[in-house]
């Protein structure tokens, strides 16, 4: 693969040849000159004949890539991607004519079509902003780590902290479907209210009416 072998940085996912990183620079004499992005590769099983998944890791201000997602809309890797082309033609060729000439016809990011459209001067000037705030080599180096630890939290939680052996870490435990700071009081109390019931029961069942001791008197005889 030439771009392995190229000057572009590669870093593999699980040492997959299907995905991997690429450190990708912006072109010169462009507002995104000084910016670095992180680019995300996958390849499908049918590469070469299938187009390549690529996408921004770092944000980036253009009409035809999601700020968000950083879906890339190019017509060469959606529509009419060839198996004669090479994965490096994206970072050397197809990638850099995309920044330098946008299309805000068929965006993406509507705000950024029509800011072009409207004040090229001003798309200029909001593209440098973004890149000075998310497109530094620092960024490109920690793009996706956070969505990586967040993973990690869910697939772990950390258990629930206990205050003073009662409840939860917020201090409040749920009994009968009330919030009570002391759980453990609570139950006690129920369980006292449940001890002088029991108590009652008995008290009633040791009483005998005047018929109870009649009975009891012939049994006696």
């Amino acid at each position: 693969m030439k771009l392995l072998m190229s000057d572009y940085q590669v870093t593999l996912v699980n040492n997959k040849m299907s995905e991997f990183f690429v450190k990708f620079h912006g072109p010169v004499e462009t507002p995104f000159a000084k910016g670095v992005w992180k680019i995300h590769v996958e390849l499908p099983e049918q590469f070469p004949y299938k187009s390549p998944s690529i996408g921004f890791m770092n944000k980036i201000f253009h009409p035809n890539i999601d700020e968000l997602s950083g879906s890339v809309c190019l017509d060469v890797i959606n529509q009419t991607w060839s198996p004669m082309f090479e994965l490096i033609n994206i970072f050397e060729i197809f990638l850099p004519q995309l920044l330098r000439y946008p299309n805000p016809a068929d965006p993406l990011n509507g705000e950024a079509a029509a800011l072009l459209m409207r004040d090229p001067k001003a798309y200029a000037k909001k593209v440098e902003s973004y890149v000075d705030r998310y497109a530094t080599p620092e960024d490109a180096d920690q793009a996706g780590e956070d969505d990586d630890e967040d993973d990690e939290d869910e697939d772990d939680p950390r258990p629930l902290k206990r205050q003073n052996g009662h409840g939860t870490s917020n201090g409040t435990t749920k009994v009968n479907g009330n919030g009570n700071g002391n759980g453990a009081a609570t139950e006690e109390a129920d369980g006292d209210e449940d001890d002088e019931d029991e108590d009652d029961k008995m008290s009633d069942m040791g009483e005998f009416s005047d018929d109870d001791e009649e009975i009891m008197g012939k049994m006696d005889d």
